[in-house]
Formats: structure tokens, C-alpha cells, sequence
């Protein structure tokens, strides 16, 4: 009986202890309870059947409002709850933003044999975010070293380092270069940019939520962004395909490419020349 749900940030962390509260279709409140230290929501109050109206609160975050429904056993599920930072809508100040590699990372996630995962990231990469004035005409540029893929395992980095994939002797760099902006949502937009992979260049869309900006404690202004994209190998002439049983290839035809990246303000990082 009672409430269940989880009370996400838009990067997938846990809101701790945010305040929800189940009130009736005419307004008065039913039930008051609070999130746990993993953002997890459960409380066994008996509640008569129907429709609630939710409400979540937590301390930097913009209320959260939603209808659910109790259903016979007393029940209601409210799924995972994402929260929105206060003021996440609205970008950085204009200016340059220089990456900061040491509080961000690079990933990729390619299927293994059709059943599982694996996860790589690289390990050396820059590059700066210019905001404009007018947020479409903002820019981003990132170049990565290819050699620096680390998946955890030193016979299967070498193997991507081959020709095979990465070819890392005839292409030392993986670059990216913005060509436009476009809004997807209150705190989401679409990034369309060229990637230069593998020597091929191909256009290349990153779905990108804005997490906040917020002061360091060395005195500068950061802001987070988390950013995902899907690649299809072949279109960048990585063909590598060992076929393990009929239908199941080793390695995914695909690649989920993950970025978390805090960028700090101004066109240098702090302690840089």
C-alpha cells in the first residue's frame, strides 16, 4: 500500500531527501513523506482509491507536479520523478568555457556478443565552448587522443588501437566541431556538429541537458553539462566484425557515446599559462 517512486536529477543522481505530497482532487493533503539518502520514495499509508495529484519539492529545484493514480490495492506508483535545477533553463553567461578534463569524461558503451556491455573512455581531451549572445549561434569545439582509450583491459585497447578500429598511427585525433544549436526541451537542446573519426567526417548530433552552473572553491564559475550521441561503426569505415555464432557478432554495430563535461569560465583552465 502507499506511495513508491525515485527522485532523479536530470544526470541520474539521487535528490535526497525531497518532500512529497499526495493531495485529493480537492486539494487537501493525504500524505506527506520524504525521499531517502538514494533519492527512494516508500511509504505503506493506506490510501483510497483514485486520482492524487503529486507534488515534489527539494531545495534548489523547481516543484515537480504530476497526476497518479491509487489504484485498488492502495497502491500508486509514481515511477522515477526528475527533478529540474532551479534557473537550468537558461545557459551559462556568454563567453568562453575552456573543458576541464580532471571533473569530466568521455565514454562509450558498445554491446558485447548481444548480451552485454562494455564500457571504454578516453583519457586525454580539450576544448572550449564559446557562448553567444544569441544561444544558436553558441560553439563548441573538443578534440580527443585517440590512443587514450582505456577499456579496462590491455589486450582489448590494443586491439581498438589496430587498424582494425581506431587506427590510432594514421589518425592521432578524434575532433568535434559544432555547426549549430537548436532547444529540445526546457533545459535540453540539440547540439549538430561534424566528428571526424577514423578520417571520415559525417554529421553528428549530441542530445545535451543543461545541469547548472554554479562558483568553485578556487574562485571561478563552472557549469555541467551532460551529452549522449549513437554511432553506427561503419559509417566511419570501422568494419571490424568477428562473428562469434550465426547472427551474433562480438562486438555491437553500435556505439552509445556518454559525456559528462564541467567547463570552467574564461579561455583558460585555473593554474594554466
Amino acid at each position: 500500500m502507499g506511495i513508491q517512486g525515485r527522485i532523479r536529477t536530470r544526470d541520474g543522481w539521487a535528490v535526497q531527501h525531497a518532500v512529497v505530497t499526495l493531495t485529493d482532487m480537492r486539494g487537501a493533503q493525504v500524505l506527506r513523506t520524504e525521499a531517502d539518502g538514494d533519492g527512494a520514495v516508500r511509504s505503506d499509508a493506506a490510501l483510497p482509491a483514485g486520482p492524487y495529484t503529486v507534488i515534489v519539492t527539494a531545495v534548489g529545484y523547481a516543484p515537480h507536479a504530476a497526476t497518479a493514480l491509487v489504484t485498488a490495492s492502495g497502491r500508486a506508483q509514481i515511477g522515477a520523478v526528475t527533478l529540474t535545477r532551479q534557473g537550468g533553463a537558461e545557459l551559462p553567461p556568454p563567453g568562453v568555457w575552456t573543458l576541464d578534463p580532471a571533473h569530466s569524461s568521455v565514454g562509450a558503451v558498445a554491446r558485447h556478443l548481444g548480451i552485454s556491455s562494455v564500457h571504454g573512455r578516453f583519457t586525454e581531451f580539450g576544448g572550449r565552448i564559446e557562448i553567444a549572445e544569441d544561444v544558436v549561434n553558441s560553439r563548441v569545439d573538443a578534440v580527443i587522443s585517440a590512443s587514450s582509450i582505456d577499456t579496462g583491459n590491455g589486450m582489448r585497447d590494443k586491439h581498438l588501437l589496430s587498424a582494425d578500429f581506431l587506427d590510432v598511427e594514421r589518425f592521432p585525433e578524434i575532433t568535434y566541431r559544432s555547426t549549430g544549436l537548436s532547444a529540445a526541451g526546457p533545459d535540453r537542446w540539440t547540439v549538430h556538429g561534424e566528428l571526424a573519426l577514423h578520417g571520415v567526417v559525417r554529421p553528428v548530433d549530441l542530445d545535451l541537458a543543461y545541469l547548472g552552473t554554479g562558483a568553485d572553491p578556487w574562485g571561478g564559475l563552472r557549469a555541467a553539462f551532460r551529452a549522449t550521441a549513437e554511432l553506427r561503426r561503419e559509417d566511419f569505415a570501422m568494419n571490424y566484425n568477428q562473428v562469434v555464432q550465426a547472427g551474433i557478432s562480438a562486438i555491437g554495430a553500435t556505439l552509445r557515446v556518454e559525456l559528462d563535461i564541467q567547463a570552467v569560465q574564461g579561455a583558460s583552465l585555473p593554474g594554466a599559462e
